[in-house]
């Protein structure tokens, strides 16, 4: 059974970031790889018999190597880190020439800008810092790319915080503005971190807000976390660069493909307790960021408006669907349990009952509950197959609810 702490993240951390840069290995394709070869050093070099032991694809394989060639994970990652790379020096490993086409016609569109030259750091599954209840969904990215302006120990403890998302229309009317600004305000005030993804509307006004009360804000992005989307958004990007946090899963330089908004959505939803829909039509984006927020076991809230007004559809049909009716922030604060809400970090004792769990990932943390188990023994009392107990062995020590304790037995945390 492989031991994730054995890997020296300090020294594996440019490999992490080299996969993340190649398209096609996604966070489940990654574990897999990493568990391996034990290492993503030990993966990226791997040999062409590993690789197909794998049973990955002779194409993506094929591809794999070709990138490798002339990819240089430590010079990459040093510049990364120290604000160095520029917009040409990517090098992208696409999946085939539509997406590659893709890309190079929103290049040639200007539909982005460019920020300036910063430090981006790479924060992976294996630290701490890593956004906790990110770490509890299905295919959690491996690699989060964070910039911001902000110390680096004020980085360290900013994901500790808990927070909330608040999405909706990009089209958004004067009724959405005044209820969005008023309830993030309040939220932000009481200590919550406002999670956004700064499009245009709904999500720029929630990001406002929310440094505009003296509070934290999180802008998650469908695009590498240098480029700044919309691009009338610059100096909001500025000032949440200044006062928050700036993060995206994909590499710098990525721009703003229409695939990659849907991935942002659900980061957007993971790393929060609820998401609150302030306006939007039924068949609005946010819609979609709500429903994976309930698929995660996380809360859904709405604003309510007028019944004959097209922008009320989203928030009513949500709320006639079992999500909480919001007219002031303390609708909010009742049900996240405003106690928990205040503290300073959010990673608590007991972490299992506190996150959601598949049903056979609680068969396993419920077969540990008061003792410690061989491989074997946990088969014996789930009558879970070894392919699928060390898969899901694997995903419970990646969110941190149990642990390998040598000798081939397992425990909680």
């Amino acid at each position: 059974m492989f031991d994730f702490k054995k890997i020296n993240i300090e020294a594996d951390r440019p490999y992490w970031v080299a996969f993340n840069t190649f398209q096609g290995i996604g966070p489940i394709r990654f574990l897999v790889i990493l568990k391996a070869f034990g290492s993503a050093e030990a993966a990226w070099k791997g040999s062409r018999q590993g690789w197909k032991s794998l049973n990955l694809g002779d194409s993506l394989e094929e591809r794999f190597f070709r990138y490798r060639q002339d990819f240089y994970p430590l010079v990459y990652f040093e510049k990364l880190i120290s604000g160095g790379l520029e917009k040409k020096e990517e090098k992208w490993g696409f999946n085939n020439q539509e997406q590659k086409e893709n890309f190079f016609w929103v290049e040639r569109q200007g539909r982005y800008l460019l920020s300036n030259p910063g430090p981006i750091w790479p924060l992976t599954l294996m630290d701490e810092d890593y956004p906790f209840l990110l770490k509890d969904i299905d295919s959690s990215p491996f690699v989060l790319y964070v910039k911001s302006d902000l110390s680096k120990a004020a980085l360290k403890k900013f994901f500790s915080f808990p927070s909330l998302a608040v999405v909706g229309t990009r089209k958004m009317t004067g009724y959405g503005r005044q209820a969005t600004a008023q309830l993030v305000r309040d939220l932000a005030q009481a200590g919550l971190v406002i999670v956004s993804g700064m499009a245009r509307g709904v999500d720029s006004a929630a990001h406002q807000a929310a440094l505009e009360a003296g509070g934290r804000t999180v802008a998650v992005l469908g695009c590498g976390a240098d480029i700044i989307y919309p691009p009338e958004n610059k100096k909001l990007y500025q000032l949440i660069l200044r006062k928050g946090v700036v993060i995206s899963e994909f590499p710098p330089g990525m721009p703003p493909l229409p695939g990659n908004f849907p991935s942002r959505n659900r980061i957007i939803a993971g790393m929060s307790f609820g998401v609150l829909v302030s306006e939007g039509a039924r068949k609005s984006g946010s819609l979609i960021t709500a429903s994976l927020a309930a698929e995660f076991g996380r809360e859904v809230f709405a604003v309510p408006g007028p019944i004959n007004f097209g922008l009320s559809a989203g928030p009513m049909f949500l709320i006639k669907n079992g999500a909480k009716l919001v007219s002031e922030a303390e609708d909010i604060l009742e049900e996240l349990d405003r106690g928990r809400l205040t503290t300073s970090a959010i990673v608590p004792k007991g972490v299992a009952e506190k996150v959601n769990l598949s049903g056979e990932e609680k068969l396993v943390v419920d077969s540990l509950q008061n003792e410690n188990l061989t491989v074997d023994e946990i088969i014996e009392k789930t009558e879970i197959v070894i392919d699928k107990l060390n898969s899901l062995l694997t995903v419970l020590e990646i969110k941190g609810i149990i642990e390998n304790l040598g000798g081939g037995r397992w425990g909680r945390r």
